[in-house]
């Protein structure tokens, strides 16, 4: 086991949530937080159904895909979208902060909010140790929220995961549609139902 796994480990097994009663956060809470200066830029938090959650640390691998991914959906996106990295998004619960998202309209429109679900035509995790979460508590916060296609790069495997048809499965909101797309194989922008290019795998996993 290397050093970042087993820092990751540990890491992991602090933010098992305790069997005793918590108090859970609304948005609005969370965000009068923020306004008093109680969470700052640098506390390493988001807000997930309720929890503040620690944001994991980003090895140089995470880094870069992110980097690449950014760069290569803003090449792709066309008029009256834009393309963010690592900034929030609010829905009802919570304010993830994607490692990148492509919002509806233009940056100066949100000089007073995040987006929120309705703008968002993609949003993306790059995971490496954040995987399980990135599965699990970010695919359901999502689909719950409608956001209609959620990409997880999936580093060790080296695939994108492409899920769509968000909704209740079983009771549990989650992805109806889930795609893997291999090194070789090439992703496509589906904006609004209408396709905008294609993202290919090895550009930015490569």
């Amino acid at each position: 086991m290397t050093m970042d796994q087993h820092v990751a480990e540990r890491l992991q097994a602090s933010l098992v949530i305790p069997d005793t009663p918590i108090w859970r956060l609304s948005v609005a809470q969370y965000h009068e937080m923020v306004r008093r200066g109680i969470l700052t830029d640098d506390d390493p938090v988001e807000l997930l159904e309720g929890w503040l959650v620690t944001r994991m640390p980003k090895n140089p691998a995470h880094r870069l895909t992110t980097q690449l991914l950014r760069e290569a959906l803003a090449r792709l996106a066309p008029a009256g979208w834009f393309v963010d990295a690592q900034e929030p998004i609010t829905t009802a619960d919570s304010e993830p902060e994607p490692d990148v998202v492509v919002v509806r309209g233009e940056r100066r429109q949100y000089r007073e909010r995040h987006p929120g679900p309705e703008d968002v035509g993609l949003v993306v995790e790059v995971a490496d140790t954040t995987l399980q979460r990135d599965r699990g508590v970010k695919q359901r916060l999502y689909a719950a929220a409608g956001i209609s296609c959620y990409w997880i790069v999936h580093l060790a495997e080296r695939q994108i995961e492409v899920y769509t048809q968000p909704g209740q499965l079983a009771g549990v909101p989650g992805y109806a549609q889930r795609q893997d797309y291999g090194i070789g194989a090439q992703v496509p922008l589906i904006l609004d139902g209408a396709p905008s290019g294609a993202v290919a795998v090895a550009e930015v996993l490569g």
